[in-house]
């Protein structure tokens, strides 16, 4: 055969090939389709078995993790005595509507009226079956003085009428009376060393 298609060539003839059936070039085509096929299973099934192993060590990890998290957990969480700070017991709560302020000063300026402005630290804390508390932590050692207002509309201060006299609760520190106005800065006042301080306060209505 060779040898015919060299003659046809020295007379200035080319020899004609036979041109593949449409069954044949469609046959190589799906070949080249599920080469291709496998080629992306092979690669998927790579990618899983990579990612399997870190799955399951994340969770191996994420255990470990916890029980770490557990064994450290500060005993607070576990019902011991609370931070050091001052801790105050609000009394004599007339209803649950709105809050109580519980007003922190270290200072006769602003006391206690203009605890907004002059409080060295304020608590607003939603009072439950006629019960609050306000917990000051991290206050440094010194002489405080505290005012507590029952702000029953939650407008941020202590509602007065004619002469000044309160429609609201409110209470001070080491159980200063309000006679003919509010108590002096030197009456509420209390020395605080850095640890744990258990106060209470009553309010008047």
């Amino acid at each position: 055969m060779k040898r015919v298609f060299d003659c046809l060539r020295g007379i200035g003839l080319q020899p004609r090939v036979p041109r593949r059936s449409a069954q044949a070039e469609q046959l190589e085509t799906v070949d080249e389709i599920m080469n291709e096929s496998n080629i992306r299973k092979s690669a998927a099934a790579s990618t899983v078995k990579n990612t399997a192993m870190p799955d399951w060590v994340g969770v191996q990890c994420a255990a470990w993790g916890a029980a770490l998290v557990l064994a450290t957990l500060p005993a607070i969480a576990f019902g011991e005595p609370s931070c050091p700070g001052i801790h105050v017991r609000i009394l004599d709560i007339k209803n649950s509507t709105g809050a109580v302020a519980c007003a922190l000063f270290e200072s006769p300026e602003g006391f206690p009226a203009e605890y907004l402005h002059f409080a060295t630290n304020i608590m607003v804390i939603k009072i439950r079956e006629k019960q609050a508390r306000c917990d000051f932590e991290d206050i440094p050692r010194g002489t405080y003085a505290l005012a507590v207002v029952h702000d029953e509309n939650m407008n941020g201060k202590l509602d007065t009428k004619l002469l000044g006299i309160p429609t609201e609760g409110y209470g001070f520190s080491n159980d200063a009376k309000a006679l003919l106005g509010a108590p002096s800065f030197s009456a509420a006042r209390f020395s605080y060393d850095g640890q744990n301080l258990e106060l209470t306060i009553g309010l008047s209505y």
